[in-house]
């Protein structure tokens, strides 16, 4: 061949080495909504839409339903990205339901809350991961929101809004199980421009724009609870809570893995535990999510290596760059550590030759300091030295 001689110099780029990896994107709002009068080329039917304000398409989500009301709550919190699927509302609530919970036409479009699968490969461009249908909650709505959960890979806040007591709520939470749900009960109260009253606000919806905030200003590996919640001036139902007593209403709604509401120096959620319970290896939401951002994050930066030549190089390359990503969570506090490794156990010299590698790496998520232990006692032994000090002062 003419380009196997040659008389100079040639420089042949490599790309090997170790690559950077970036943490995905977590902060990103995904929910369903009633709103008959909002605009219909902004918000079309059962598409899913991409806001990049919330605050300014306030003025097109119309007063009727829960659109403008949860982008309004939202919006009180902080501006993130946020993809919205509008539904209409039903002649009754098992109409409006069917279209909460959404289906695949025969047509192939996907409607309702299965349209926010849709949104990566559709109009978005984006995944969203924190998601919720506020104020439109009963039990068949809140159990397709944690099977949309866990395949986005992203976490659904639910609230009861049938039960009237924490007894009927506890009895609610019990027939849910993912570890992607949380469940949360009663609700805010919130003025209402619209109405000029202050009107009961599903607290999901504010959940939805407290966790975005709490992910762009601390990171997803805080949880949700005991964090102001901005505009809200109330709670719907009362709830007993104190801080070091735990036989309270509080007290039992958490045991009862349910986030409530407290007003302590503000309202604030109080409640970290999801739908998995207390046995599960991810009681606590930042468990949860945690495992999918790390899952996620290794995923999705290896794409490049898929297919390449298996050399032992570049199997080295991906280690360094996944404990490189290790070491930098850990520096900032997203994790205690982690890190990977190759086991030879594995990868036998069949499974290499068919071209398949395990690689392992294992990680210790930063647990919430739920339950603090101050372990009091009286003494007498500050008096020992009395006498002295007294001679001293004198």
């Amino acid at each position: 061949m003419a380009t196997d001689y040659h008389h100079g110099v040639r420089v042949n780029e490599i790309d090997g080495g170790s690559r950077p990896i970036r943490t995905i994107s977590t902060g990103i709002i995904g929910f369903v909504a009633t709103g008959e009068d909002a605009d219909a080329e902004q918000f079309p039917l059962n598409r899913p839409v991409l806001l990049t304000n919330v605050k300014s398409a306030l003025g097109k989500a119309g007063d009727t339903g829960t659109l403008a009301r949860t982008l309004d709550i939202i919006s009180a919190q902080t501006s993130p990205l946020t993809v919205v699927v509008r539904v209409e509302q039903g002649d009754d609530d098992a109409e409006t339901t069917a279209n909460v919970v959404g289906t695949v036409t025969a047509q192939g479009q996907y409607t309702g809350l299965q349209a926010l699968l849709a949104a990566q490969s559709g109009g978005p461009r984006v995944k969203p991961r924190i998601l919720g249908a506020p104020g439109l909650e009963n039990a068949a709505v809140t159990a397709e929101l944690g099977s949309i959960a866990q395949k986005l890979r992203g976490f659904a806040y639910a609230s009861d809004m049938e039960s009237q007591t924490k007894e009927e709520c506890a009895a609610f939470r019990e027939t849910f199980g993912q570890r992607e749900l949380m469940v949360i009960w009663p609700e805010f109260m919130r003025f209402n421009t619209a109405t000029a009253t202050e009107q009961a606000i599903a607290a999901s919806a504010a959940a939805l724009g407290v966790r975005a905030k709490i992910d762009e200003e601390i990171g997803w590996h805080k949880t949700l609870s005991n964090y102001v919640v901005n505009g809200v001036t109330g709670i719907s139902k009362d709830v007993y809570w104190d801080l070091q007593d735990p036989a309270t209403d509080a007290g039992y709604l958490n045991e009862k893995d349910i986030t409530t509401l407290i007003n302590e120096t503000g309202f604030r959620f109080w409640g970290s535990r999801t739908c998995a319970g207390p046995t599960s290896l991810y009681p606590f939401e930042n468990y949860t999510r945690t495992a999918q951002v790390i899952a996620d994050t290794m995923a999705i930066n290896h794409f490049w290596a898929v297919d390449g030549p298996m050399n032992p190089s570049l199997i080295k390359d991906i280690l360094e760059g996944v404990n490189s990503k290790f070491r930098e969570w850990k520096t900032l506090g997203y994790v205690i550590d982690g890190q990977a490794w190759f086991d030879p156990e594995p990868n036998t010299p069949e499974v290499l030759f068919s071209g398949k590698a395990y690689i392992d790496f294992d990680y210790t998520p930063v647990p919430p300091l739920e339950n603090l232990n101050f372990r009091q006692r009286i003494t007498n032994r500050y008096l020992v030295d009395f006498a002295n000090r007294i001679v001293q002062a004198v």
